[in-house]
């Protein structure tokens, strides 16, 4: 990167970080002082800036070793390499994406007092602005042979080691040093703003609508999880931070918006794990006069698109260096029907639960008694024997009556609902559904989930009346979707979750 190697550093020390923090706090203390009489401090409210790294990167991308351009440009960044000689001082300015572009202070060009200064007051870590010639060194290194240079900001503590990994505990506790010195974190945000915007354009083509809708809910609904509560002293009541926000989408069709979508953060009071996250960011979508099988058509083009938008194909490379491929038709399986192959007997809506209970318990899956009912059974029962398996991107259609409160029965199975699952790397990435849309029939389904939390179900639903009314209104046959952003840049990166959350929740 600069014209002289780069040292290996050693271990940094809590000792040491105390000492070049006083060391540092010091050189501020002088920065302060030659700037008594001038605003903003120990350092300057602005400074010159006529290019960017990547700008001037790309503009003389071609230029040769030693050569020379003529043009005077003022960049800054931050120094993440140093390297003060005699009469020249080498250092390596890195902008906000990673790239980097090499600074040459020498004796010549700023002078014996600006080369004093640059070696007394610069240190790892700070922001700082150049401004001379754009050059090639004789190595071929794009470089500014400086004339002039101010510090913005002065890094009172070191950076880490650069030439070592951080812990991933240290990676998600401090995301932005992270973001500093590893590429991979750098791209990782990039990737997830590339990925928003693929959905919204591929959105926007087929003619959707972006809203957003209530995080503070009095009634908490739309899915199966334990919500988080919190009070307003405004109203003096209790709210709940919203576990997805589908009841209100459906109000939005309710009132003539046919084709709507939302992109934003849910709240579940659950576990963490490496798929899990209590805070998370969300994609929901409803289209009017569709069914689960338009919106699977939708969601698989909107994934393909996605990927194609980061990896410019539907085959994505992961962070482990594996291959893995998005693209063509995905399969469509069915849940009863792919668990009776691979349990090895049949297993349909009507199989009791007691026969369930028995096949769970001869393979070691407990499922606790309070939500022991036949749909459970089935679903965990085909997370053991099924999922696994599921090497493809592929669509589990067909879920029991029981579990999904708020879907359409099955036009022609009875005792299910037509709603998929889809699965990529072995998790669940989205489901979708064809929407109840009658209200005599989820009242009914809302009952009967409020039975299941009178005898402790916590992730049951509760009877909304407002929902309940705006469905009374008439809503049309609709085809609605959710899926998580977080995990969607999982299966498109390969990374855990914790990686793909910019700022993840931490003890």
């Amino acid at each position: 990167m600069t014209d002289a190697p780069a040292p290996v550093p050693a271990e940094t020390t809590e000792e040491d970080v105390i000492e070049q923090k006083a060391v540092r706090l010091a050189k501020r203390e002088r920065l302060l002082a030659e700037r008594a009489d001038a605003a903003g401090g120990a350092y300057p409210v602005a400074v010159p800036v006529t290019d960017t790294i990547p700008a001037l990167r790309e503009r003389y991308a071609s230029l040769e070793a030693g050569e020379e351009t003529g043009v005077t440009a003022s960049v800054a960044g931050r120094i993440v390499f140093s390297r003060n000689t005699g009469k020249l001082c080498f250092a390596a300015l890195q902008a906000g994406d990673g790239s980097r572009i090499q600074a040459m202070v020498s004796l010549a060009e700023v002078g014996d007092e600006s080369l004093q200064a640059w070696k007394d007051l610069v240190d790892l870590g700070d922001h700082v602005s150049v401004t001379g010639q754009v050059i090639s060194s004789r190595r071929g290194e794009l470089s500014i042979m400086v004339t002039d240079w101010a510090i913005a900001a002065k890094a009172l503590l070191p950076l880490p080691n650069l030439h070592s990994e951080l812990s991933e505990e240290s990676r998600v506790r401090s995301r932005f040093l992270d973001l500093i010195v590893r590429d991979t974190a750098r791209e990782t945000v990039v990737a997830r703003a590339k990925v928003n915007a693929s959905l919204r354009r591929t959105f926007e083509s087929h003619g959707f609508l972006e809203v957003e809708t209530p995080m503070l809910q009095v009634q908490h609904g739309g899915a199966a999880a334990r919500p988080f509560t919190t009070h307003s002293n405004a109203f003096d009541t209790e709210l709940y931070l919203r576990i997805a926000p589908e009841l209100f989408l459906k109000r939005a069709v309710v009132g003539g918006i046919d084709r709507v979508f939302e992109i934003n953060r849910n709240f579940r009071n659950e576990g963490a794990d490496s798929t899990h996250s209590p805070e998370f960011a969300m994609l929901e979508a409803y289209q009017s006069y569709s069914d689960y099988n338009g919106i699977a058509d939708l969601t698989q083009e909107l994934i393909q698109q996605a990927a194609v938008a980061v990896s410019g194909s539907t085959t994505v490379t992961w962070a482990d260096g594996t291959e893995y491929d998005l693209g063509g038709q995905w399969d469509r399986i069915s849940m009863y029907e792919s668990l009776s192959d691979a349990a090895g007997r049949a297993i349909t809506p009507e199989t009791p639960v007691a026969e369930l209970a028995a096949l769970a318990a001869e393979v070691g899956v407990e499922v606790p008694e309070k939500i022991a009912t036949h749909g459970k059974f089935v679903e965990e029962l085909w997370e053991h024997f099924v999922k696994g398996g599921l090497e493809r991107p592929t669509f589990v259609m067909d879920f029991p009556l029981d579990t999904s409160p708020l879907v359409r029965e099955h036009r022609s199975i009875a005792g299910v609902v037509e709603k998929w699952d889809l699965y990529i790397r072995g998790f669940e990435l989205a489901t979708g559904y064809s929407e109840l849309v009658d209200p005599v029939i989820q009242r009914e389904r809302f009952v009967e989930q409020a039975k299941l939390a009178a005898k402790g179900d916590d992730e049951a639903m509760r009877v909304d009346e407002e929902f309940l009314r705006a469905l009374e209104h008439g809503m049309p046959p609709t085809g609605g979707m959710g899926m998580g952003i977080d995990r969607l840049l999982m299966a498109i990166t390969g990374l855990g979750i914790r990686e793909t959350i910019l700022f993840p929740l931490v003890k």
